[in-house]
């Protein structure tokens, strides 16, 4: 998540060596994965996106990892670590790909490869119901919480007048938004969602912010985390046939509406998860994608 991009332990990812399949046919073996006719995937526990029961990995990425792996043959490991583990196994080949939110940068693909954007995460606030805010610009003054070490922590200290409030965990950040202590909690979305659900004495709802304009942040460059970033699934840099494997299987739930189907299914807007904003096709053009790319949307597939 865009939240958890200043984690900074480090965890290793388990151990290689499991049997292959019996019968794993031969465009399947082509696919390069570590283990023929399997994929090993590290992942995060940070429902609703990603987390382990039974084996299975569930949630938002889950389900779209799954139903892209039973297209293509292949059999989910789960191994959890924690997010700079994620990338680690990646980039040291211990994994075949990571998921869960994962967001594109130009300095992650010189060191991995990236899939088409399975959805793509809006700029979500938690509020109190009945108070709308939209744009950076209604944020002035007020008391804006997030996690510490959530990369919100800098977009905040940039609003005129803002008083930030960072807690170790999402629960602070609620408990307090409940409590009139807070007015805007800066959250990854379907936390929010799921929050609305679980925790109704809280009475909050979900906006979604007006994200800020080139102008804006180029005074303001921290802005620049208010505005929704691409996610994508993340594979080792040898992992190109796969990659492309992947990728197609994605662009292909846009147009038949299953991506759709399955970020309804944890509470999201497809308006606001599968329509990519203008900056996501020119960030990746020229440098880990064709320079007439599209990328894919909903309804239309990416190229």
């Amino acid at each position: 998540m865009t939240a958890l991009l200043l984690f900074s332990s480090v965890a290793a990812c388990g151990s290689d060596g499991d049997e292959a399949p019996k019968n794993v046919s031969a465009k399947t073996a082509s696919l390069g994965t570590l283990t023929p006719g399997v994929i090993k995937v590290a992942v995060q526990p940070y429902a609703p996106y990603t987390s382990v029961q039974g084996g299975k990995i569930v949630g938002l990425d889950g389900d779209i990892l799954t139903y892209v792996a039973k297209k293509l043959g292949l059999q989910i490991k789960p191994q959890v670590t924690d997010f700079a583990g994620m990338l680690a196994g990646v980039q040291s080949r211990r994994v075949d790909i990571t998921i869960g939110g994962v967001a594109w940068s130009a300095e992650r693909q010189k060191q991995g490869l990236f899939t088409d954007p399975p959805y793509y995460s809006p700029s979500a606030m938690a509020v109190r119901s009945g108070k709308t805010y939209k744009t950076v610009d209604d944020l002035k003054g007020l008391s804006l919480g997030t996690v510490e070490g959530y990369v919100w922590v800098k977009s905040i200290r940039s609003v005129p007048g803002a008083e930030l409030h960072a807690y170790p965990d999402a629960t602070g950040v609620f408990d307090d938004l409940g409590a009139g202590r807070v007015d805007v909690g800066f959250l990854d979305p379907l936390i929010i969602i799921a929050a609305q659900k679980q925790r109704p004495e809280l009475k909050i709802s979900t906006e979604y912010l007006t994200p800020p304009t080139a102008a804006e942040v180029k005074a303001k460059p921290a802005y620049a985390y208010f505005q929704p970033y691409q996610t994508g699934f993340y594979l080792p840099k040898q992992a190109g046939k796969l990659e492309k494997a992947v990728s197609a299987q994605i662009d292909a739930m846009y147009e038949n509406g299953e991506m759709a189907k399955l970020v309804a299914k944890y509470g999201g807007d497809p308006e606001q998860f599968l329509k990519p904003s203008a900056d996501v096709a020119t960030a990746r053009r020229g440098v880990d994608r064709p320079t007439d790319w599209t990328p894919p949307s909903a309804g239309q597939s990416g190229q």
